[in-house]
């Protein structure tokens, strides 16, 4: 029964991120062998222009992506689907794509659901405001843990007690905004139409951790796709989600944040599997821990 709980708490966590490769697959990274064959003047060229490009945040950039923060922290309620594709490295060295679509409802301040199909085992998500449950359906186990009484901070407890990340964290805190305040880079790229089916503008955003691409809609302000690249991977994979089904302010059902079959199902550790995230991956909000003192020598 311990082996069970253990597998089940790993399906329950890889639904919540997205992740179908056990960590052994994670092999045959390419080699720097054909990177240091001929640095030349191609390397002094990029060396010369990574020196000359300033970090600045485009006022233009800023204002688009406060205004889809106050778009999204003034609904009482939302509804959306994200669709996420997450690379993975393979044995022969080109990265392999898994998905994950995330069916959240979200009603402030403390009612959450994300429901999980993906390529790998499906799970869901519910907060309601006291307790959060992580549900494997196809084991019939729920992780069960006493929650924060707001979104924000259940968020934050689900990834730092058991690593349940949701690329999409940021979107619905109550300030998105504020979980960008550490940008160090923000430029707007140019209009698009191939996305979602409506005008958006893309911006750039960084900061220490993470290089996102962002594509807004031009009337109704929504996040309609996020790409991110994160700076801690060596590979440099890259993270695609798009947004859809956008509902703002609907009615919601009293029942929706919680599950019956959850709530009669067999119990599992509401804890960190033993599948990690790949580098760098985590939510832009979560805060880094302070640096401990140093030590005097004795």
């Amino acid at each position: 029964m311990r082996k069970a709980r253990g597998l089940a708490s790993c399906l329950v966590v890889m639904g919540c991120l997205g992740l179908a490769l056990p960590a052994a697959a994670q092999t045959g990274a390419p080699t720097a062998t054909a990177a240091k064959k001929a640095p030349g003047k191609a390397a002094s060229a990029n060396k010369g222009t990574q020196a000359e490009f300033k970090m600045v945040l485009e006022p233009r950039a800023v204002d688009m992506l406060k205004a889809m923060s106050a778009r999204l922290a003034a609904a009482n309620s939302l509804a959306f689907t994200a669709t996420a594709d997450f690379e993975f490295p393979s044995k022969l060295g080109p990265p392999l794509v898994y998905s994950t679509r995330y069916d959240v409802l979200l009603q402030r301040p403390n009612r959450l659901r994300v429901i999980m199909p993906g390529d790998g085992p499906a799970s869901e998500f519910y907060y309601d405001g006291k307790t959060m449950v992580a549900y494997a359906p196809a084991e019939n186990l729920a992780a069960v843990a006493d929650a924060p009484p707001t979104v924000d901070a259940a968020l934050q407890a689900a990834y730092k007690t058991a690593s349940i990340y949701f690329p999409f964290t940021d979107l619905i805190l109550s300030d998105p905004y504020g979980a960008m305040a550490d940008g160090k880079l923000a430029f707007y790229i140019g209009p698009s139409g191939v996305v979602g089916g409506v005008r958006t503008e893309m911006v750039a955003w960084a900061n220490d951790d993470v290089f996102l691409q962002v594509w807004l809609g031009v009337d109704d302000k929504l996040p309609r796709r996020v790409r991110a690249m994160f700076r801690a991977d060596p590979l440099r994979l890259r993270h695609d989600m798009e947004l859809t089904n956008w509902q703002l302010d609907a009615p919601v059902p009293a029942d929706a944040f919680a599950s019956a079959k959850a709530a009669t199902a067999g119990r599992m550790a509401f804890a960190t599997p033993t599948v990690k995230l790949p580098p760098g991956v985590k939510p832009v909000a979560l805060k880094k821990p302070a640096a401990k003192p140093a030590t005097a020598a004795k």
